[in-house]
């Protein structure tokens, strides 16, 4: 294979490499100006069009959920679609006429705007305060703005729901990994600190 090269004082240069970086710095280039876009389009009409369609959605399924935007940072906010917080049903009796109550989080659905303007949307699982640690959240997809498709918002919700209803059945009769949450220390062997499989 034959290279075509020069010379530029003493450095001396493959133009096939040369290209090569070119093609790589545009690509470069683009992925910012995506960045760009992809934030405009957050700010212009994808948050609302989000929250409107979750709002429609909870409200034709009668989902009890509320919808909020959470953010500190400029271009990474997230519109979280909550169950809220609850008393768990659980307490501690500090005397003979106060109870202290473990709070219950129900779980959200997450749509997150990332570093470079796509939005990433999550399940966060519930878990009750003070019962072993939360499970860790569960990605579904990330998609780029135009990728959010109204059929892709009621898929999100009805695998948040079936997520939120199977840590609420908690049961032996399935053993994937969400079905532990908040409660792995509750299984450990006296002297054992395997899980069980």
């Amino acid at each position: 294979m034959e290279f075509t090269t020069f010379t530029t004082n003493t450095i001396r240069m493959d133009v096939n490499e040369l290209n090569n970086l070119k093609r790589k710095v545009g690509q470069y280039k683009e992925v910012l100006e995506n960045t760009l876009a992809y934030r405009k389009a957050w700010t212009d009409h994808l948050h609302d069009y989000i929250v409107n369609l979750l709002t429609e959605i909870s409200g034709h399924a009668g989902i009890d959920a509320k919808i909020e935007t959470v953010g500190e940072l400029e271009n990474m906010d997230a519109i979280v679609f909550s169950l809220g917080d609850t008393k768990s049903g659980m307490f501690q009796q500090v005397n003979d006429n106060i109870q202290r109550h473990l709070i219950k989080h129900n779980g959200s659905l997450v749509y997150q705007q990332l570093f470079n303007g796509k939005v990433i949307v999550l399940i966060n699982y519930p878990y009750i305060e003070g019962i072993g640690q939360p499970h860790p959240h569960k990605v579904i997809a990330i998609y780029r703005p135009e990728e959010m498709k109204e059929p892709f918002f009621v898929r999100h919700v009805e695998e948040f729901i079936t997520e939120v209803t199977k840590w609420e059945d908690y049961d032996d009769d399935d053993e994937e990994p969400s079905q532990t949450i908040g409660y792995k220390f509750n299984f450990m062997k006296d002297g054992d600190g395997d899980l069980p499989k």
